[in-house]
């Protein structure tokens, strides 16, 4: 009956809490990804002067006219704004990315030792790339595609608050 107890309760053979199945799936996940910005953040730094002059170019060309209405749509004015101040401030852009990822790596690792503190150094890592973004190129840049940047941190935010009370320490 006492060990009944203790599996309900979500703690391991010595009374120690164990991992839930939930959050074991989303640190699994925020590691993968915290690498992959890791890896992305050097990637976007050497091709950022690269996209916008090719996005300069690409607009210029008369066979734009031609082109599907939703490609009209990425190639316009307001995404040459966009990705030339991307270009200008690559470097920041890339030490932030850099640094987000970093923090969520940790918080991640942290959330996985059930520590309450690693939510909050993960969450800051979650946000802290956006409002770079948004301050170094502006709200356009999660316009388009650029949306995708904004969802999967709303759904990872809302899943790791649903977890947040699997966090014991």
């Amino acid at each position: 009956m006492a060990d009944f107890n203790k599996d309900v309760l979500g703690f391991a053979g010595e009374g120690k809490p164990k991992l839930s199945g939930g959050l074991k799936v989303l640190t699994i996940l925020t590691i993968i990804g915290s690498i992959l910005s890791l890896l992305s953040a050097g990637y976007t730094y050497s091709t950022a002067q690269k996209n916008y002059e090719e996005l300069k170019k690409a607009m210029a060309d008369p066979a734009l006219a031609d082109a599907p209405g939703w490609i009209k749509g990425m190639m316009n004015e307001r995404m040459l704004e966009v990705t030339k101040k991307m270009a200008e401030n690559k470097m920041p852009i890339m030490i932030i990315t850099i640094l987000g990822a970093a923090l969520c790596l940790y918080g991640a690792m942290e959330m996985r030792k059930l520590k309450k503190q690693g939510y909050i150094i993960w969450l800051v890592g979650e946000v802290l790339p956006l409002i770079a973004v948004l301050m170094f190129a502006g709200a356009a840049a999660f316009s388009g595609l650029g949306l995708l940047s904004i969802v999967f941190p709303v759904i990872f935010i809302i899943l790791y608050t649903v977890y947040k009370k699997d966090l014991v320490y």
